[in-house]
């Protein structure tokens, strides 16, 4: 019962790629950032390889690494989680996805409102914990939908649970999903729901929902699931996908949750692939560019490494990897164009093979396809 457990450290970049200056992203390196923390203290992806990789100039190279490693790159246009991830299940985004440095047009905000029957505040690219202290107190007075964008591909709409119900937000997303499309087709609508009483005590929560694209081509999910395999999404994965080629959808609001289900997953029966995201990396340390708390969520994933290494079975394979990068030590506070690692363990892999730099992360593609027999 063959199983691949596909684990994505959200943004976990390892150093700039060649073409990272066209991103404005010159010297951004997310792991160095965390390393230059003093912090990061990993031996589990030690023994991994994670500093055996090709470029990795921190850390101590392990002498006998017991899984196979390297590095990918990025061949899609962009730096986004939606390309990101679309390309490690092998489908290539040749032309980015839209982005909005000075907000929407006016028509795409008109739009929004008659159809949602809300008033619409801010619409430009904004940080999302600071657009809510700087808008919450008059949405609260208005019930206008926080509308802001980042230098990603994507649409965000904040609104306080009290104010708007998190069925009727999730509705004004669906509505916005509808309307970004064509040459607006922005990667995802995410629904950003807070609570608290007063600017300054303004918090997000972990209701957030992602109404992404739908992959335009197959991806190697749903050639998975055409063969009869599981095809499991553990945390934003089935969102990213819009649910295509996701046989089963596991909700969590939090890497400790993605990693609890991970483990649990991994103790019951199934022949397929597990790919699971965890966001926090992302989403709480990357953007808001705390290299500590970066660091220590990366010692938390290698101690949970210690119960879920020995409970892998014989046919298991795990790999480790990222979609992008978000250096937490940069003056920008968004995703950051880097090598992403990939870090395969089990008994099915090699250990100690240098898979040196991978042109794209369909190799990655590859190497789940090859192993369920399949060619892709």
């Amino acid at each position: 019962m063959k199983r691949v457990f596909l684990i994505v450290l959200d943004s976990f970049g390892i150093g700039e790629l060649p073409d990272a200056a066209n991103y404005g992203d010159t010297g951004s390196n997310t792991l160095a950032a965390c390393f230059a923390t003093g912090q990061l203290d990993v031996p589990n992806l030690q023994k991994l390889g994670l500093f055996n990789i090709d470029g990795v100039d921190v850390g101590n190279p392990c002498p006998q690494p017991v899984g196979s490693f390297g590095r990918m790159a990025e061949r899609s246009a962009g730096k986004d989680t939606t390309t990101g991830h679309w390309e490690l299940m092998g489908l290539i985004s040749h032309k980015a996805m839209p982005t909005y440095p000075n907000g929407f047009p006016e028509e795409i905000i008109a739009q929004l409102s008659e159809r949602t029957g809300h008033g619409i505040l801010c619409n430009r690219p904004y940080s999302g914990t600071q657009v809510i202290q700087d808008y919450g107190e008059q949405h609260l007075q208005t019930g206008d939908l926080i509308v802001y964008t980042s230098a990603d591909s994507v649409l965000q709409i904040a609104a306080h649970e009290e104010k708007v119900p998190l069925e009727e937000l999730y509705r004004c997303c669906e509505i916005a999903r509808e309307i970004m499309c064509g040459e607006h087709a922005v990667g995802r609508i995410i629904a950003r729901p807070f609570v608290g009483e007063y600017a300054g005590s303004f918090t997000r929560t972990a209701n957030r929902r992602d109404f992404s694209l739908v992959p335009p081509h197959d991806t190697l999910l749903d050639v998975l699931m055409r063969r009869g395999l599981q095809t499991i999404g553990v945390g934003k994965i089935s969102d990213i996908f819009a649910g295509k080629g996701i046989s089963k959808k596991v909700v969590t609001h939090s890497n400790e949750e993605g990693m609890q289900e991970t483990l649990e997953l991994c103790k019951t029966d199934f022949e397929g692939l597990c790919f699971v995201n965890l966001v926090e990396f992302d989403m709480l340390y990357g953007h808001r560019n705390d290299a500590v708390g970066y660091a220590q969520a990366l010692v938390r994933f290698d101690r949970w490494l210690n119960s879920f290494l020995p409970a892998l079975r014989d046919e298991d394979m795990l790999v480790i990897t990222a979609d992008h990068g978000c250096d937490p030590s940069t003056p920008s506070t968004d995703h950051s164009r880097e090598y992403v690692p990939v870090l395969y363990y089990g008994k099915p892999v090699k250990a100690g093979v240098n898979l040196h730099t991978a042109p794209s992360f369909c190799a990655l593609t590859e190497h789940i396809a090859k192993y369920f027999g399949i060619e892709f």
